[in-house]
């Protein structure tokens, strides 16, 4: 082997180390959530018992007291980890890679949001992930809570991302595997409706037949946008409609879709 070859190998080897390495000590991915290429830990905590509040909604704070709609409350083992992002890809992507890693798992989205609409990011870095390096600019963040699928299902799975002044882009992610069952803990209307018309199509493969809590909430996200038509898929596509109706949804909107889907399923109709 030439002098130069031999210097390159070296040269390569080193290269890998240092970016092996390069994690903090100690640290390791979530089991359910692959790295994404590139991306460096900066910051990890594996907690045996911690309790955690999950918005669900916009946060702010009001005399002092953080405000938001709605919050899952669970207390159990947290691991979390904070990457740091190759400069060749944003905050918003390798967010979205994410959060379809882990819906392709079929975790369930609870709640998701993007930019000012989450609220001040400096609260959502202080006060609820307790990690300065999260603190941006408040139309630079998405945030997503999700559910693991059976029979991780009192797991919870917190996603953060956020592009800071400097351009340093960053994605947290948190699993919190509670000691106690989480019981129901339904999504929110806008979350359903994000979900529908940014992929086209919402799946819940649970909800088999039409529950009142469950058509409740699928009307009120329809209700959020009165131009929007779907096909509802399903064995039970035709009662699902029916619920949907009573619950003031126009009939017009709604067309019944294939039978044989697990679960429920609406598309959106062009």
């Amino acid at each position: 082997m030439s002098r130069l070859n031999t210097y390159c190998l070296g040269l390569s080897l080193l290269l890998a180390s240092a970016a092996a390495s390069a994690d903090v000590p100690g640290s390791h991915d979530l089991e359910v959530l692959p790295r994404f290429a590139g991306s460096t830990i900066v910051s990890f905590k594996d907690v045996a018992e911690q309790e955690r509040i999950y918005p669900q909604g916009s946060i702010r704070r009001i005399s002092g007291t953080l405000r938001y709609e709605r919050e899952v409350a669970a207390q159990g083992h947290l691991t979390a980890v904070t990457y740091e992002l190759p400069r060749t890809h944003s905050a918003n992507e390798v967010f979205a890679n994410a959060r379809e890693a882990l819906q392709a798992q079929d975790a369930e989205l609870l709640y998701w949001c993007v930019g000012r609409e989450c609220g001040s990011s400096s609260l959502w870095a202080n006060a609820v992930f307790d990690n300065t390096k999260l603190t941006g600019a408040d139309d630079e963040q998405t945030y997503a809570l999700m559910r693991l699928a059976e029979p991780r299902q009192d797991s919870l799975l917190a996603l953060y991302s956020i592009t800071r002044g400097n351009k340093r882009a960053y994605l947290h992610a948190e699993l919190l595997t509670a000691n106690a069952a989480l019981g129901e803990v339904l999504p929110s209307p806008a979350t359903l409706q994000r979900q529908l018309k940014s992929t086209g199509e919402l799946r819940l493969a649970k909800q088999v037949e039409p529950s009142a809590a469950w058509a409740e909430l699928l009307a009120r996200s329809l209700r959020l946008d009165s131009t929007l038509r779907v096909s509802i898929s399903g064995a039970q596509a035709e009662a699902w409609r029916e619920a949907l109706v009573a619950q003031r949804v126009r009939a017009s909107r709604l067309e019944l879709g294939e039978p044989d889907v697990s679960g429920v399923q609406l598309n959106v109709l062009r």
